[in-house]
Formats: C-alpha cells, structure tokens, sequence
C-alpha cells in the first residue's frame, strides 16, 4: 500500500484529495494535510469584506467529509520536506512519511516587499479569510467617516481578478449605502493596461473593463509600482513603456486594499532544486517535478512563466478551471505510477474566470491561457453576478459531499451553457 500525501487544502488540495482517493481506491492511503480544519472559498472574500457573507457561509469543517471518504485529515502546518527520506515534519515536530506527494499549498503573500503594504502595514487583503475578516472590521470603521479608496494589484501580482472584484464590489455596496458621492477611488495596476488580467487581455477585455470602470467613476492608473505606504497615503510610481518612471502619484487614501505578489510557501522554497528562485515549483508537461519524480504539484504554488514582458512585472495567473485541470493530470499519472505505467495526462492550462461586480459581473474565457489561442471570450452582464452566487453554493456543497472535481466543466462549462468553448 502506497502513502499518497496531498499538503494544501485550498482548492486545489481538496479536489486532489478527493480525486486521488475515488482513483486509487482502498488499495493505497490517501492523507490530505493543511493549516487549518476548514476548507476556505477564497472567491467569497470580497463578500466577506462588505459584510455580504460571514466566513462559516463560505468555509466547510473537514473532518467529517474526508473522514466519510476514507481519507486521512492533518489540520497541522508543515514546517519542513525532507525530499530525499520522503518525510514531512510538521509544526508540532511529528514526521509523516510518503512514497508521492501532492504539494498544492497555494502562495505565500509577499507582503513584505513593498513597505506598508498589506494587514500588518496600512492595507487590506482578500487572500484570505482571515485577511477578508480584518478588512471588513475596517470597512464598517470607514463607512461611518468615508474619504478616498484605492484599490489594486502590486508590482509582481499574478492575481488581478479579486482586485477588480473588490473595486466594483466597493462601488456597488457604497452605492447602496447612499454614501459613493463621498468616495473618490482609484484603481491602481501593475498591468500595462486596464484589462490585461496577465493573460495579455482576453478578447476585448481592454475596452470592457475600462467601460466599467468609466461606468462607476473608478480612475486609474496603469504600468504602476507601488513604492509604499504610509498612514493614509500610497506612493505609486507610474512608469512608460520603455520601463522608465513617468510620474510619480502621491495617493491619499481612507481605505485600501491591494494584492500582492505571490512567492512559494517557506517549505516548500527551502527544498533544494524542487524551486524556481521565487519558490515555485518547477514541473515538467506531466505535472511532476523536474528533480524529485515522486513529488507533483499544482495550483498557484507551481512555477508558470509569465504570458509576456511588461513594463512592470505580471504573473500569469492560475485560475479554478486551470487548476481543476492540473489536479486530474496529477491523480492519473500517480495512479498510473503506481501501477509501474509512464505517465502521460497533461492539464489543459485553459483559463476560466468569473468576476463579480456586485450587481453585475464578467465572464473570461481563454483557451489555451497562453496565446495564441483556440478560443477567446469575453462577455458582461448581470447573468456572471447570479451564476458565481449560484457557483459558491454549488461548490460547498461539493466539498461536504466529497465530489469537487470535475466542478468547473461540469458548472462553467455545462450549466452556463458555454460547454462548446472547450473545444
């Protein structure tokens, strides 16, 4: 009987888990480790962040779903891989070993590299549910003595989405409290326009998201460091197209949130040669690693290049259906080592996202994620708000119920009525 360890429960761990062990069966033990006894929806956090949703709406307690589908449940952060013994030591110094492990960690958030950005300096994040509750006791603090917001992704980010999603559910939730003509806002990007996402656009995504933007009075501001932040003010420098600094904002604010660049988690950075000098993991087409062939990985944690150069640094994002895609890749080939076959399943790396605006939203559809692509798409309207709302109960529901994957072929796909798009 083989030891398939999967660490990570995010969303990627949780689909792995549960795919991994409806694959293999009782014949070899399925172990899923992660840092708390919840599975978060991350998606939800903008939510949380104006009070739309509490953090047990969107979160699910393990123990009883993976318990129910025989798979071992370690609510226990790992503090070290030892690679070559094939052990995991975990925070409370107990070892586990494994003949394959799945690292789907998700990142660490880089927090530090820009001084006064994030939770532990003057502004606020979605990346978590921790991060999403803070942010919400500070936005019922700001919406009794409103001023300007400020709003975006740093130099580095891979993860524009939930920057959008906060500005517009910002927009929409100060709208209703009759309190928007208090409130300045500015959307600031390391994108070299508004719309790039990473992903070099997708369609005409340029001109729909600035039409958006205009629609709900957000300025911007493009090709845009962050250089810091102080109490009450963010220095971005917005540089040109030959990477030069153009102008230099002073940008005073009340309330902010901005999401960082993403690293790999310290455990997994530290394992030599496993990682890329960012401390992803680097994996060949077959999800495996390039040094250690019995250690896989998928989801924000692996290393992908960016789509293009721009003239402030881009990630290429990781997005639910890509990931979905990595996580089946994965399950197959270890079934397949296991049973002493190559591997030969590759994830699709098609990109599918979903952006809520509050009262309306958007649909992102890039096939390949790389160009050029089969298949580009992009469309608006108040059908993406009502689809993502159905979407987080759907995929709650999944995970108590221990069937995630596969969730986004089956649901943005299928249901959504857009399945021709995957060919």
């Amino acid at each position: 009987m083989a030891k398939v360890v999967v660490m990570g429960a995010g969303l990627g761990g949780v689909a792995c888990a549960y795919e991994m062990k409806k694959k293999l069966g009782s014949a070899h033990e399925v172990t899923l480790v992660g840092t708390s006894a919840f599975f978060e929806f991350t998606p939800s956090n903008p939510w949380i962040m104006v009070g739309w949703r509490t953090a047990p709406q969107t979160r699910v307690d393990l123990a009883k779903p993976l318990a129910d589908k025989d798979i071992k449940w370690v609510p226990k952060m790992v503090s070290a891989i030892d690679a070559a013994a094939a052990s995991l030591t975990l925070a409370d110094g107990s070892k586990l070993a494994y003949d394959r492990l799945v690292i789907a960690t998700g990142p660490k958030l880089a927090f530090e590299e820009v001084p006064g950005l994030g939770p532990k300096g003057y502004t606020q994040s979605v990346c978590t549910h921790e991060h999403a509750l803070a942010a919400w006791d500070q936005y019922q603090k700001f919406v009794q003595a409103p001023g300007p917001i400020v709003v975006g992704a740093a130099q580095g980010a891979s993860c524009f989405g939930p920057a959008y999603e906060t500005a517009m559910i910002l927009d929409t939730d100060l709208r209703r409290r009759k309190i928007r003509d208090r409130v300045p806002m500015t959307y600031i990007t390391a994108e070299p326009y508004i719309g790039h996402m990473g992903l070099g656009g997708v369609g005409d995504s340029k001109g729909l998201m600035e039409s958006v933007l205009r629609q709900r009075h957000i300025n911007w501001i493009t090709n845009a460091k962050v250089v810091g932040v102080e109490d009450g003010v963010m220095t971005v420098a917005e540089h040109a197209e030959d990477g030069s600094v153009k102008k230099e904002h002073k940008l005073p604010f009340k309330y902010s949130m901005v999401i960082p660049a993403f690293k790999g988690v310290d455990a997994v950075a530290a394992v030599p040669e496993l990682c890329n000098p960012r401390g992803f993991v680097l994996i060949d087409e077959h999800q495996r690693s390039k040094k250690y062939p019995n250690i896989y990985s998928a989801g924000v944690c692996v290393a992908i290049p960016p789509v293009e150069a721009t003239p402030v640094p881009t990630g290429a994002p990781k997005t639910g259906y890509m990931i979905e895609s990595m996580v089946s890749a994965i399950c197959e080939n270890v079934a397949a080592d296991l049973a002493g076959q190559p591997a030969t399943a590759r994830g699709t790396w098609n990109a599918i996202c979903l952006a809520d605006f509050g009262d309306t939203g958007a649909a992102f559809v890039a096939l390949p994620q790389i160009p050029p692509r089969n298949v580009t798409w992009a469309k608006e309207g108040k059908w993406v708000h009502l689809a993502k709302v159905a979407f987080e109960k759907y995929f709650l529901r999944k995970v108590k119920t221990g069937s995630v994957a596969p969730i986004y072929e089956k649901y943005v796909l299928s249901t959504l009525g857009i399945e021709s798009l995957k060919t």
